[in-house]
């Protein structure tokens, strides 16, 4: 195995032509530097050097590896500038995975603008609903609601605020009527949202004093991707159980409108996910920074 400073003390050898002047321009002493030379021809197998007591100077073998040292020095302090620059730089590539619903109609326009103020920085996006395994896919990031079970993930709160809304078009609320309380949902058709196996067919609230009230929903529609549940909501399907920064334009705009305001439904913090708080690169962090301002905006309106 060559060795970093093993090489720098054999380009400085080669340049002064002498040991001690080289141990002196390394900050090193002779025997230091002459150490290092026979570890290099060692591992080379090779003379590097011829040596006399007044002289010294390169063999062919030194002089035919003299290049590739000079170039494998320069790749590695290039190698070394850019990872420092990468510590203090708004640059580089993101892997980025993101929700369906949220994702496509939120992000997408902010990752947008973010880029724009930041245009060092590229994205490659993967739209799913399914947290993306970290530590065997090629993603660095992963914006999702609620905190992790993989407590070995780092997870930086977005917006810890946010809570799932039972939510309806005009259309469907005036043909059905609207639920007065949370058991009123069982004669609804319910909107339910199926990841991977589990069937999100039990929407939760709280009560007063503190403890939870689970209501069983059924309907004629369940979807694995939280944009087609939505979709079947504003088309008058039936009643979905959808984060509120999912629905909150489809809200403002009219074209939802929320049931059970009055109860407190399931709490839906939004986190954004990494394997290991060294990946928290300044563009990372200053992307981090960027959703959280987006999110408070969003929420005020």
């Amino acid at each position: 195995m060559v060795r970093f400073e093993d090489l720098k003390i054999f380009l400085a050898a080669a340049d002064q032509g002498s040991f001690s002047a080289a141990a002196r321009e390394l900050d090193l002493t002779p025997a230091a530097a002459s150490a290092a030379l026979k570890r290099l021809e060692q591992a080379l197998e090779a003379r590097l050097f011829v040596r006399s007591t007044r002289s010294l100077r390169l063999t062919g073998d030194g002089e035919r590896y003299l290049e590739y040292a000079r170039s494998a020095i320069s790749t590695l302090e290039a190698g070394k500038n850019a990872v420092a620059r990468s510590k203090t730089e708004i640059s580089g590539a993101l892997s980025v995975s993101i929700p369906s619903d949220l994702g496509r109609h939120v992000l997408l326009p902010w990752l947008d603008e973010f880029q724009q103020r930041h245009p060092r920085v590229s994205f490659q996006v993967r739209i799913s609903d399914r947290l993306a395994d970290l530590y065997r896919q090629p993603v660095d990031l992963a914006v999702r609601y609620g905190k992790p079970s993989d407590s070995g993930l780092v997870a930086l709160p977005l917006s810890e605020h946010n809570r799932r809304v039972v939510c309806a078009s005009p259309a469907y609320f005036a043909r059905h009527g609207m639920p007065q309380a949370p058991a009123d949902l069982r004669r609804h058709n319910c909107l339910s949202f199926v990841l991977g196996e589990t069937l999100h067919d039990r929407w939760s609230f709280l009560r007063p004093d503190g403890s939870t009230l689970t209501v069983p929903v059924k309907g004629d529609r369940v979807g694995d991707d939280g944009e087609l549940v939505r979709r079947w909501a504003l088309a008058g399907h039936g009643v979905a159980y959808k984060s509120r920064y999912d629905v909150l334009s489809d809200l403002r705009a009219g074209r939802l409108v929320e049931a059970l305001a009055d109860y407190t439904s399931e709490p839906s913090p939004l986190y954004l996910l990494c394997v290991h708080r060294m990946l928290l690169s300044p563009a990372v962090r200053r992307l981090r920074e960027f959703l959280q301002e987006r999110f408070r905006q969003f929420e005020a309106g």
